[in-house]
């Protein structure tokens, strides 16, 4: 029996002594992709960080609308002249943005796309007023229509487009973590451009995220220590070129068509990083009063906004 109890205790230390953490970093959906994960050998920490980068190529395949054969692009070509059955997975984000634009009164606006693929910040081009003009009428998620019995989209406008840029990274991040989940990781961070999710903590510490400072790139705002949550940044850093003195950036009001400056980033923190990511575009295009508004009537959902004079805001059950 002594004998059994040693030989059990020295592989149990044996095992323990294999668990750490793996860490990776990729490019994919034009974004940074940071994956972290405690694994207890060193084949299921490949292993995990493989099927996140897998999760993410696929989202991308399915989402990107610079990807000809991806669903969103068939959606973009044929939408506005018949129904397009789509995936269960297109159908509930649809209606997941669909929601998300009623609740935060067109703030949040997947059509913006209508007007924002005018615009081209690699190469600095900004569409004319007569172009904004002619194309705005287009955005309204209003446009969307769903049929739930069919799985369909059709948009009632001939000019409509969409992108999912403003919720797909939030929900690729949310659908990673579960499928870590599913193989058994208990620790894990996975980071997709500025949307975070935390599974658990840092073995019996809390997992310490920053918030960058919109105008250097090497300093941090806020550092938040986090547990099991999830938060998501949006920013106008991100995509943005200047000119005339004037920042050009990807974030537009639905109402204008043009680059929101109430703000210049702000943070949501709450548990899906879908909502998350939705709720950060929607107060940055609502500003700092209407936004904040917006997170105090929605429960388990917290904000930081820094304005365009720099200040701190938070919503009222933020505690720092």
């Amino acid at each position: 029996m002594k004998l059994f109890i040693i030989f059990f205790a020295c592989c149990f230390i044996t095992a323990s002594a294999q668990a750490e953490w793996h860490t990776e970093n990729a490019t994919i959906m034009g974004t940074n992709i940071h994956v972290e994960v405690w694994a207890e050998q060193p084949e299921l920490g490949t292993h995990a960080i493989q099927t996140v980068f897998t999760e993410m190529q696929r989202i991308n395949q399915l989402m990107s609308p610079y990807i000809d054969s991806s669903e969103l692009s068939k959606i973009n070509r044929l939408a506005a002249h018949q129904p397009v059955k789509i995936s269960q997975e297109m159908f509930d984000l649809l209606q997941l943005s669909v929601g998300l634009s009623a609740e935060t009164q067109g703030a949040f606006d997947i059509t913006f796309a209508s007007v924002g693929f005018l615009y081209h910040y690699q190469k600095k081009h900004k569409p004319t007023q007569q172009d904004i003009d002619k194309a705005l009428s287009a955005i309204s998620y209003k446009h969307i229509q769903l049929d739930p019995a069919n799985t369909s989209v059709y948009f009632n406008h001939t000019d409509v487009k969409i992108d999912l840029g403003g919720i797909a990274k939030g929900h690729v991040v949310d659908t990673s973590i579960e499928l870590l989940k599913n193989l058994g990781i208990q620790h894990a961070l996975v980071t997709a451009g500025g949307d975070t999710k935390l599974l658990g903590d840092r073995l019996g510490r809390p997992w310490h995220v920053g918030i960058r400072d919109p105008r250097n790139k090497e300093r941090q705002a806020v550092t938040l220590p986090l547990i099991n949550t999830a938060i998501s940044t949006s920013g106008d850093y991100e995509r943005y070129f200047e000119q005339d003195g004037v920042r050009y950036h990807h974030i537009l009001s639905p109402k204008t068509g043009k680059s929101a400056y109430q703000v210049q980033s702000v943070s949501i923190i709450g548990k899906r990083s879908t909502l998350n990511d939705g709720l950060s575009t929607a107060v940055f295009v609502l500003g700092v009063k209407d936004g904040i508004d917006l997170i105090n009537r929605t429960p388990g959902y917290d904000a930081i906004i820094m304005d365009n004079q720099r200040k701190m805001h938070y919503s009222k059950d933020l505690v720092l």
